[in-house]
Order: structure tokens, then sequence, then C-alpha cells
């Protein structure tokens, strides 16, 4: 299938390469507000540059938009691109708030046309191991489960954009940009949480107007019980892995980016091996942007868009449709909300 990508900075980028790696698929048109800006990435990925909207949604071969706006800048770009009858692949987080983000399914249903969040690392093959781990109840009660995010990211990065650290671009801080995919594998794997409490701060970054720093207390639909931690003020000069934990009294399990720090059960299985030796981490620094965003691979992003052409072409159910996309957003915003009431619980 042919795509279009809708963005201009840095992760327009990941999506070139991401589509470049695709069988069968190819990139045929990028859309920037600058001229120069499409010009220049156009030349870059080998396509048509396109600078007005309209023109770039109406290219006669484009069948698939990828959204690579700001945050708080993917709804209008979706409903444009479902007009036009064109299916979306949208960035982390789909929106910054589970209403816009409601609008956005309801826009491409009502079109026809098929929307899919970008959560990459749901794709990783640990996090499929770890999945079927929960299902087949290997951990017997679980106890607790969680997710830790403690990156680093030095001033320059929020003054590189004029939307990075706002409410109305970025829609939050630590937790809604850096820490959702970590959120969003907590819950894929655990589980629904039914309550939070939560505390953030800005520990070190002044300037800026959302958290670098949160806290949240987790009681899962399951019974378990959890924390979640993000930050972007923990600096570290290998950089900390972002972790998804489980642990019941039959089993642990901790993974780190996309390799098990952790694979331990009461009682073993043969498939236990093949994690042993394919999926353990052999690493102790993070390697995936945990203190450079850029130092990421699209291999990720790659099954995420083939995952989407498969269920368009096949009519089969997408892996990370509108609604799971949603699930870590309203978590977020859940979490934002105790905040402002100094740790009040929140009911989802």
């Amino acid at each position: 299938m042919n795509f279009g990508i809708f963005g201009g900075g840095m992760i327009a980028r990941f999506h070139g390469e991401a589509i470049r790696k695709m069988k069968d698929s190819k990139l045929v048109a990028v859309y920037a507000r600058r001229q120069e800006v499409a010009e220049e990435l156009a030349q870059e990925l080998g396509c048509q540059a396109y600078w007005d909207e309209e023109a770039f949604l109406a290219h006669p071969y484009l069948d698939i938009v990828t959204i690579a706006s700001p945050s708080g800048a993917h709804l209008e770009p979706t409903l444009k691109a479902a007009a036009a009858g064109k299916h979306v692949i949208c960035e982390k987080p789909l929106e910054i708030t589970p209403e816009r983000v409601d609008t956005m399914t309801k826009a491409c249903e009502a079109a026809g046309v098929t929307l899919s969040g970008i959560f990459n690392r749901r794709f990783n093959p640990a996090v499929t191991a770890f999945k079927a781990a929960v299902e087949r109840s290997r951990f017997g009660h679980l106890a607790l489960a969680g997710a830790s995010v403690r990156w680093y990211r030095d001033p320059a990065y929020y003054n590189s954009s004029n939307w990075k650290g706002t409410w109305q671009l970025d829609g939050g801080g630590a937790l809604m940009n850096q820490s959702i995919h970590a959120i969003d594998q907590l819950l894929f794997i655990v589980g629904p949480v039914k309550r939070v409490s939560a505390f953030t701060t800005r520990a070190t970054h002044k300037s800026i107007e959302v958290e670098d720093t949160g806290v949240a207390i987790l009681e899962f639909e399951n019974g378990a019980r959890g924390i979640i931690e993000g930050s972007t003020a923990s600096w570290s000069a290998s950089g900390n892995p972002a972790e998804v934990y489980a642990h019941g009294d039959c089993g642990s399990v901790v993974l780190a980016d996309d390799g098990f720090r952790q694979w331990e059960f009461k009682d073993s299985t043969p498939s236990d091996q093949e994690v042993l030796d394919k999926l353990m981490r052999n690493s102790e620094g993070g390697g995936l942007g945990a203190n450079d965003p850029s130092a990421i691979n699209a291999d990720g992003h790659t099954r995420n868009f083939e995952d989407v052409v498969n269920s368009i072409q096949q009519k089969t159910p997408l892996a990370v449709d509108g609604h799971e996309a949603r699930k870590a957003v309203a978590l977020i915003c859940a979490i934002y909300e105790s905040a402002k009431n100094n740790g009040q619980p929140v009911n989802l």
C-alpha cells in the first residue's frame, strides 16, 4: 500500500525508515507546513513534497496517512484524512484526552477507514511471551505489577521546540510523552486499572508547564496492586531501561526495554528455555531512547505498520485500534486528575 507522512520533524523520519523496510509498500508523499521542510524531507526520503494539506490528501495513489505532528495536534489531520477516505496510523498518544481520541475513532468508523495507534513496543517478541504467561495464570496469585521509566531529558530537549513541555500540545510530560509506551505495555499485559492515586512534580525542569516526574499507585481490576513511575529528571550515563514487571506467588518477570531482566516461575515449562535462550537482556544500560529520543530503531514501527496493512487487506482485527490506543491515554489523564487533587483516588 502507498503511504504519506503528515509532519516534518524527527518522528517523521522514523516513519519514513519504517516504511522503507516494509515489503510491497512504499512512501509516496510527505506534508509539512513549511515548504523548505517538506522539500528537504521529501528529497531525503525519495517521495513527493507537499505544503498544502488538501493537495497532499488528493495525491492520486495515497492509501494510508501516518500522523507525525505534535501530540495535541493529531485530531485535525486525522479528521481531514478520514474525510478524504484515507486510512490513518497515528503516533502516540493518539490524542491528549480520551474525548479527543473518541472523536477520532468515531470519525474514522463513520468514514469506513482504519485508525491505528502507534504502540510499537507491543510488537516485541518478549511482550508476546509476557502476556501469554499472564493469560496462562503462570504467576499464580498476581500481587504486584507496574512500570518504571527513569529517563533523562536535558533543557535543550524542551527548548528545541515550542510545543514540548506544554499542556496544549504535549498533553503532559514524563508520563504522557515518555512513559506512555511502558504504560500501554502494562495495561496490555496485565489488564485494566480500577483505581489510581498519584502525585506529580517538576523536579528539575522548572521552565516547562508539565511534570518531569510522576508516581501513581494502582489497583488493577484483577486485584493486583502496582506502581507507575515516570521521569525525565533521572540522569544516568548509560541510561535506564524502561521496565514493566509482574510478580505473583508462583512467578516473577521483569521486562527491560525489549528483553527480560528476570524470567522465573515455580513450575517451569519447555517454553521457558526458549525465552532464556533468546529473549533475556544482554546489557545493563537503556538503549531505546533513555537519554536520547532519537536513539531508537524503526523495527517496531515497521511491525506496527505491517499489522495495519495486513488488517486492511485481510480484514482482520487491528492490534492497536482506536479503542486500544485510548486506554493508556485514559489512565494517564486519571493520574493527572488525581495529582491535581493531592493524590485523591480516581476511579476508572
